[in-house]
């Protein structure tokens, strides 16, 4: 079995769809990132969407991917468009911006 350190890192970055401003929606995300062990950040677009960007193993990124899409989060989530990368690192904690 391969420990948490050894997995690969990769980078999320989500964008969430719906009424997701106003809502608690950031700082949500940022508890189950916590809980999740990933860094990043959760800020708001101009447009209303909410812009995630999450760095960790993949699985953990994935487990925030399905909750992001879950519906137990405050607001409305309509739609999520994702992307996935190599980890860039230099992130700490996870933030709203």
């Amino acid at each position: 079995m391969v420990s948490r350190a050894e997995r690969p890192m990769v980078r999320l970055t989500a964008w969430v769809h719906g009424r997701v401003q106003g809502v608690g929606f950031r700082w949500w995300t940022r508890s189950r990132a916590l809980e999740l062990g990933l860094v990043g950040a959760a800020r708001n677009l101009q447009d209303g969407r909410v812009e995630v960007v999450a760095e960790g193993g993949r699985e953990d990124c994935e487990r925030l991917l399905v909750m992001l899409r879950g519906g137990d989060s405050p607001g409305r989530v309509d739609t999520v468009v994702e992307r996935w990368s190599e980890a860039r690192g230099g992130l700490r904690g996870f933030v709203e911006r």
